[in-house]
């Protein structure tokens, strides 16, 4: 991201972990794309599917793409600090990585199929990184909803994707919103592997 660069390559204990704060800082918005209140409100028989995929701004960007998304939220997840700011991720002392928040409609998709997206846009293995972008907030992560989509995310070989039920999404700034809708030629570090995962899990 353009903002900074975190080049912590462990992970903070929580013992160590920044505080954080009671608040969030998200102040009140509306979806950029949808036209949607940015609550943290799942209409009835939606689900909702956290991923980690490195810079969220185009991840965020990927997701809203996706036939049956309703909502995209980009974020912070797997870590202690409560609704740390940007600029405290961007430390390495919160312990998150960088997140999207998807909220779908299952009549129209499938964790699958966002599966199949998450695993074709980005590279597993990396570890502490994802391209240019490196430190532990942008590590590549599934953060489950239930045992029905952890059960779907595990199972795979040689990869570095932190796979757990999600604790807590703590959504970012308003300004990190659907950052390249507001900004078609911002920074785009997500590019894809080129390689096709034909039905999403690998089963």
């Amino acid at each position: 991201m353009l903002f900074g660069k975190s080049k912590k390559s462990t992970l903070v204990t929580q013992e160590d972990a920044l505080a954080g704060r009671h608040a969030s800082v998200l102040t009140p918005a509306v979806h950029h794309v949808f036209g949607h209140a940015l609550t943290m409100d799942v209409p009835d028989g939606f689900e909702v599917a956290v991923f980690g995929m490195g810079c969220y701004w185009g991840v965020e960007r990927i997701f809203w793409q996706q036939p049956g998304v309703w909502l995209t939220m980009v974020g912070n997840a797997g870590g202690y600090s409560t609704h740390p700011t940007y600029e405290e991720v961007c430390t390495g002392q919160t312990g998150h990585t960088e997140a999207v928040r998807v909220v779908y409609d299952p009549a129209l998709t499938s964790f699958d199929a966002l599966l199949k997206v998450f695993w074709e846009n980005h590279d597993p293995t990396q570890g502490m990184r994802q391209g240019n972008d490196t430190g532990t907030q942008y590590r590549s992560a599934i953060y489950a909803s239930d045992a029905d989509q952890l059960a779907a995310a595990q199972g795979f070989g040689p990869i570095t994707t932190e796979i757990k039920l999600v604790d807590v999404f703590y959504p970012a700034e308003a300004y990190h919103q659907q950052y390249l809708s507001k900004n078609p030629a911002g920074y785009c570090g997500i590019g894809g592997t080129g390689v096709t995962c034909p039905i999403g899990t690998g089963a």
